[in-house]
C-alpha cells in the first residue's frame, strides 16, 4: 500500500517549484490532491488545482467550497504559498510590508482556519508550513521576507500547541537558497547572473542551491502518518547553511 493511500491533500502554491514538487509527491504516494494557486485551470489526475488568492478571505472560502464538493475529510495541508520581498527595512514602504505579511502569514493562518474542519475530521492530520532559512539566519536584505519567515516558524509552534486535542501535528520546513521560479527571477534581474548564481550557492555549505525535490521530501516526511509522534518540528533543508560552518 503507498504511503498517502486514500489519503486527501491540500497543497497551495502548487502551480510551480515546492508546491509542484510536493503534490506530485504526494499523488505518488497515493493521495488525492488539491492544488490551490493563482494559476487556474490545470488538471493533476483527475483532481483540478483550484484558483485561490490566500491573501483573500472570500478567495480561500470559494476554494474550500470546491474541495468540500469532492471531499469530506482532508489529512494534510501544505501551506506553501507566499511571495519574497528584497529590501531593507530603510527602503521598503509600509504598502509592501502590508502586501508581503498579509500573503505570508495571515495567508496560511486563513488557509488553515479554513481547513481546520476538515482536517479535525481525519484520523492521520497534519499541516506542514513552509518556513525559509531567512527565519533563523539574517540574510542581507531580506527584512520583511525574514520577518514574515520567522512569524511563520512561531505560528508553527503556536498551531501545534492550539491544536495537539485536535489530534493534529503541526510543523514546518526550513528550506535554504531553493532553485525555484523566485531564485530564477532574481537571478535575471542581477547584473551579472552567473557572479548572482555562484554566490548564492558559496553560501550553502554544500556548494549548491536545493531543490524543489529536496523540500518536498521532508515535507511528505513530516506529512505521512509514519511520522506520527512529529509536531512542532521544523525541520531545515538548507545544504548545512544554518548549522555548519566550514571555511
Amino acid at each position: 500500500m503507498r504511503e498517502f493511500e486514500g489519503l486527501a491533500a491540500v497543497v497551495t502554491g502548487a502551480s510551480s517549484g515546492i508546491g509542484f514538487a510536493t503534490a506530485t509527491k504526494l499523488t505518488q504516494g497515493g493521495a488525492i490532491v488539491f492544488g490551490l494557486d493563482l494559476s487556474p485551470g490545470v488538471v493533476f489526475d483527475n483532481y483540478p488545482w483550484i484558483e485561490c488568492d490566500i491573501g483573500d478571505t472570500a478567495s480561500v472560502s470559494n476554494a474550500f467550497k470546491l474541495i468540500a464538493s469532492e471531499v469530506s475529510v482532508v489529512d494534510i495541508l501544505v501551506n506553501n504559498a507566499g511571495i519574497g520581498a528584497v529590501g531593507t527595512i530603510e527602503s521598503t514602504e509600509d504598502a509592501v510590508w502590508q502586501r508581503v505579511l498579509n500573503i505570508n502569514v495571515v495567508g496560511t493562518a486563513r488557509v488553515s482556519r479554513e481547513a481546520l474542519p476538515f482536517l479535525r475530521l481525519s484520523k492521520s492530520t497534519s499541516i506542514v508550513n513552509v518556513c525559509s532559512i531567512a527565519a533563523t539566519a539574517g540574510i542581507q536584505a531580506r527584512a520583511l521576507y525574514s520577518a514574515s519567515k520567522g512569524a511563520i516558524l512561531s505560528l508553527t509552534l503556536a498551531m501545534a500547541a492550539d491544536h495537539l486535542q485536535d489530534g493534529i501535528r503541526v510543523n514546518c520546513v526550513n528550506p535554504g537558497t531553493a532553485d525555484t521560479p523566485w531564485v530564477q527571477r532574481l537571478l535575471a534581474a542581477a547584473a551579472d547572473t552567473d557572479l548572482a548564481l555562484a554566490a548564492l550557492k558559496a553560501r550553502q555549505p554544500m556548494g549548491r542551491l536545493v531543490t524543489a525535490d529536496e523540500v518536498a521530501h521532508a515535507i511528505c516526511f513530516l506529512a505521512s502518518p509514519m511520522s506520527s509522534s512529529t509536531t512542532g518540528t521544523s525541520v531545515a533543508v538548507d545544504g548545512g547553511m544554518q548549522g555548519l560552518r566550514v571555511k
